[in-house]
């Protein structure tokens, strides 16, 4: 069941208005009954292996909690609480290995045992990809850790814990919460709020907006370019690029807003997963703006434990890459993913090399780094860089990844001038609204970081904000992109 059905649609509201008959004691069970069955609208049979997950990070939890207060020598309480987490970690990452990663690392032996000329006797395995195992997998590891860090209480409610890795919201594409965050908000008393409806109605249907009017409508063109790049060259690819680079926002951040506003109806706060991440200025600086849920998790539960910048300048260095390689792998099984990882990775460490010579350049020439012309250069040469490595995210192989690449090289602004941009799948007045609606998106961002529009509408008249409702809801109807052909309700990030 995707957001952008009439089913969660239908579903959504019967949750809401039970939730809110209900008494507090019972909330609970709706929820994770409504989660369960909003994760076996894809497949009921892989319900059980959310629920393995569950059972086996609740016990580590419960078993390292028993540890830390009996009365072991502090030696042997380490070696203990290893052991469970160590167990909790395996068993979730081998079930995570195994369906998501298993053929790839099979081919992957395969490969290197032709190349000594030995048959390697394995068969990659016909079997489906639980949706959005790796979000939920992700979530229920942090409270092992966490709890084994101390930085949490074992919970005992294993009904309530249930729900924390299953909360349906953001199950399948996040943000990924943290233990500390979401589970006491299970334990609150809450009562209907307007204010609270009205701010998660208003985030349902701007994702809604992003999706269907913009997300799906530029990925009309990156699907023709990027499924046959042969065929395409110049400005036709530099297009198809850019366009997945806003694609991939919108799409991602919609699922994100959905999901927030949908967890905010019911009075649940959900972290935010997005700051306008094509405003960064550095690549650093994207990576606090994207995805904030995963960058996060590996920052404090890989980076941090692998020592962090805590250690000599080449083990930190040891560090990034290993982060940006796992965080590349972590987002598909094919080597295209991994060496998008790669790039990031090295266009972290290529900063923090010419980060004092930079300072240097800019103070011997007194420019001013925070004057309008500096910082519009440096976020047109950092989205130069995120759209570059965008590329190996979004090619089907690397051979395409490349073929993208130097096809880019050839050049013709004549092509900007014939009428080949609207024969990337979008007529004229298509293309040419594609095009205003990522300036209209940018132009969105710089307002907003100055007036925050949401804020100036929640206090016009009650008039005023149906208005701009209604008439988001009237370009929605108009203006969404519904191709015969495209799948409305899929997401991009459905398939990590």
């Amino acid at each position: 069941m995707s957001f952008i059905t009439i089913s969660y649609l239908l579903f959504f509201p019967v949750i809401a208005l039970l939730y809110y008959v209900l008494p507090h004691k019972l909330r609970w069970i709706l929820l994770l009954v409504g989660s369960y069955f909003f994760y076996m609208s894809w497949n009921v049979k892989y319900a059980l292996l959310m629920l393995l997950s569950t059972v086996i990070t609740y016990l580590s939890g419960i078993l390292i909690s028993k540890v830390n207060q009996s009365e072991l020598t502090e030696k042997l309480k380490i070696k203990r609480k290893k052991l469970w987490l160590t167990l909790s970690l395996v068993s979730n990452l081998g079930i995570l290995i195994f369906f998501k990663y298993f053929n790839f690392l099979n081919s992957a032996v395969a490969d290197f045992f032709s190349l000594i000329h030995v048959e390697w006797g394995f068969e990659n395995i016909d079997v489906l990809l639980p949706v959005g195992i790796s979000f939920y997998t992700f979530q229920a590891l942090s409270y092992s850790l966490d709890v084994y860090f101390d930085r949490i209480k074992a919970t005992h409610h294993f009904g309530k814990y249930a729900l924390f890795v299953s909360f349906f919201p953001q199950l399948v594409a996040g943000p990924i919460e943290r233990s500390s965050h979401l589970l006491p908000q299970l334990d609150k008393v809450i009562s209907f709020d307007y204010s609270r409806i009205r701010s998660g109605l208003g985030l349902v249907v701007w994702g809604i907006f992003k999706k269907v009017v913009i997300a799906n409508r530029l990925a009309v063109v990156v699907n023709q370019v990027y499924s046959d790049p042969g065929s395409y060259s110049g400005f036709e690819t530099i297009i198809a690029t850019i366009f997945f680079s806003f694609q991939i926002y919108t799409d991602f951040s919609a699922y994100t807003d959905i999901a927030r506003g949908s967890a905010r109806m019911l009075g649940y706060d959900l972290m935010k997963n997005f700051n306008q991440p094509y405003f960064a200025t550095s690549i650093p600086d994207f990576w606090r703006r994207w995805h904030i849920s995963l960058t996060t998790w590996f920052r404090d539960y890989l980076y941090i434990p692998l020592g962090g910048n805590r250690v000599s300048k080449w083990r930190w260095y040891v560090n990034i890459m290993i982060v940006f390689l796992v965080s590349g792998f972590w987002h598909g099984a094919a080597w295209s993913f991994i060496i998008w990882g790669f790039l990031h990775g090295i266009f972290q460490m290529i900063d923090l090399w010419t980060q004092k010579s930079r300072s240097k350049m800019n103070s011997f020439m007194k420019i001013k780094e925070n004057s309008f012309d500096v910082l519009f250069f440096k976020r047109v040469w950092t989205f130069v860089l995120v759209s570059f490595a965008w590329i190996f995210f979004r090619a089907e192989t690397f051979e395409k990844a490349m073929l993208v690449i130097s096809n880019s090289m050839n050049l013709s602004f004549y092509q900007l001038l014939d009428g080949s941009m609207y024969e990337l799948g979008l007529d004229s007045k298509d293309f040419t609204l594609a095009i205003l609606l990522i300036i209209g998106l940018l132009a969105f961002w710089s307002i907003d970081k100055r007036y925050p529009i949401r804020t100036w509408l929640y206090r016009k008249h009650i008039a005023t904000r149906y208005i701009v409702y209604l008439s988001t809801i009237f370009f929605i109807l108009i203006f969404g992109y519904y191709g015969s052909e495209y799948n409305v309700d899929e997401f991009i990030y459905f398939q990590f």
